[in-house]
């Protein structure tokens, strides 16, 4: 029974991300940035229904740019879900661009792509990050540079913050959990970490226990006269702080 339920989500989610290609090729073009924002958002929420994830908030979440949001990483549905709960730029690792289906829709939704090994590929998205930040922007940024097993967060990369240093914006950092929304402990079937392939991680979310995707929010953080590496580090710390807070939501044993 949990294969032909997780076989009928297959089937929903390949559907629902060919009604997100054919949006993008033929509504986007006529509508402005709001309507665009909208239809990723409803997009979104639409592509996590397919794998029963229900996204649970705690705390004051404000998509008003400019604004840098800065959370750790699990995996590729972080973005889905942050998009679930409002529209914002990604900056992505260049690998994604060419993904199936996947790189070209983080394209065209107006994710930003970094190649981490060129120095200077990593200052001219510094720079674009910096002027989307200027004209009001929200972003996000996963300052590990990579995904982690949700259990501690890796150390950041500060360059992905000198942006909001350079164009005085403040930064909201989140945490983002899995957990099963029965017993309320940690899902690792989202965890894509290693030698995981894309297909066998939306398979193992697929056929996993239902799943709540938590996100704790913190309070607004502004550099004031810090440097970029102080700035890091308190972050850092106040995003541990939220993983390692205890669970805000009621495991649903309905």
């Amino acid at each position: 029974m949990k294969y032909l339920i997780a076989s009928y989500r297959f089937a929903a989610l390949l559907l629902k991300i060919g009604k997100g290609y054919f949006t993008v090729l033929f509504l986007f073009p006529f509508l402005d940035q709001h309507g665009r924002a909208l239809e990723v958002q409803k997009w979104s929420i639409n592509l996590l229904d397919c794998f029963g994830i229900v996204v649970q908030v705690e705390g004051a979440f404000t998509f008003k740019g400019p604004l840098l949001i800065v959370s750790n990483h699990i995996s590729w549905l972080d973005v889905l879900v942050l998009h679930s709960i409002g529209y914002c730029r990604f900056v992505a690792k260049s690998e994604i661009r060419k993904w199936p289906v996947f790189g070209f829709l983080s394209n065209k939704t107006g994710m930003f792509f970094i190649e981490r090994h060129k120095p200077r590929d990593a200052m001219k998205v510094v720079v674009q990050m910096t002027d989307a930040l200027l004209s009001g922007e929200v972003l996000a940024v996963f300052p590990e540079g990579t995904t982690g097993d949700g259990t501690s967060l890796l150390p950041f990369h500060t360059n992905l913050l000198q942006p909001a240093v350079s164009a005085n914006a403040p930064i909201i950092p989140i945490c983002i959990a899995y957990k099963d929304r029965f017993s309320d402990e940690q899902s690792h079937a989202p965890v894509f970490v290693g030698e995981t392939t894309l297909l066998q991680s939306i398979w193992a979310t697929l056929t996993a226990k239902p799943i709540s995707a938590q996100v704790k929010v913190g309070g607004l953080s502004y550099c004031s006269a810090r440097s970029r590496k102080e700035w890091s580090e308190e972050l850092h710390q106040l995003i541990s702080a939220l993983m390692a807070s205890p669970s805000p939501f009621v495991a649903d044993r309905s």
